[in-house]
């Protein structure tokens, strides 16, 4: 990253994302309004906005669509923590080349999951025969990973039934496992936002559980001079 300011002397403002329970996503805006000076808010396509007066803004975007289950509220704002609120079912895969977790998962809380290690080699930038030996024996662990995920994907999104599919982790290798033929019929399920996770203990499936049943907020701090 550059040490020089763009045109003006003013640095871009940094992006972070939080996941909000619709239950407390009144109070994260109170909050958000009183740390930034008030705000105005403004209803896009792709979400909630809320233009703070001192140059902050944050995006609100719920879990799902409504999907003809809108949320219920005097304003845009209690709308959005209504649908945000309603206890649909999302299936949930995430896969790196460490691990796997897929759960299927009820307002915020995991009903049924499985966590389990894999085992994928990074990249190398050696040549020759060598570099051709470790692709093919990274090619064939990947295979493998792909082909254990899918079979303990397919116990755990068998034993209750949900709407969304929600990939995370590694994102090539988690539209491969989708991409298997034993998990045909799941992939037809509409995909909700991919999550972006480390590799998938326990705790890391509960989170995502949670966080995939939660407003997701991209907030934009006020440009540094």
């Amino acid at each position: 990253m550059s040490a020089h300011s763009p045109a003006g002397g003013q640095r871009p403002s940094s992006v972070r994302t939080a996941f909000v329970p619709g239950s407390r996503l009144r109070g994260w805006v109170e909050r958000f309004g009183a740390g930034h000076g008030g705000y105005q808010v403004r209803d896009d396509d792709d979400g909630l906005r809320l233009l703070a007066d001192d140059g902050a803004a944050a995006l609100l975007q719920a879990p799902w669509p409504s999907d003809g289950r809108p949320g219920r509220g005097a304003d845009a704002l209690e709308r959005l923590a209504s649908l945000a609120s309603q206890p649909r079912r999302l299936g949930l895969l995430l896969v790196r080349r460490g691990g796997y977790g897929v759960a299927v998962a009820s307002e915020g809380l995991v009903l049924a999951s499985k966590v389990g290690s894999t085992y994928v080699q990074s990249r190398t930038a050696a040549g020759g025969q060598s570099q051709q030996r470790f692709a093919r024996r990274r090619s064939n662990q990947a295979d493998a990973l792909v082909e254990a995920v899918a079979e303990q994907t397919l116990r755990v999104f068998s034993s209750g039934s949900f709407e969304y599919v929600v990939p995370g982790g590694d994102r090539a290798l988690a539209g491969l496992v989708l991409e298997h033929p034993a998990l045909r019929d799941y992939s037809k399920f509409p995909r909700l936002a991919y999550l972006d996770v480390p590799n998938p203990k326990a705790a890391v499936l509960k989170k995502a559980a949670a966080d995939a049943c939660a407003v997701r907020i991209q907030v934009s701090d006020p440009p540094a001079s």
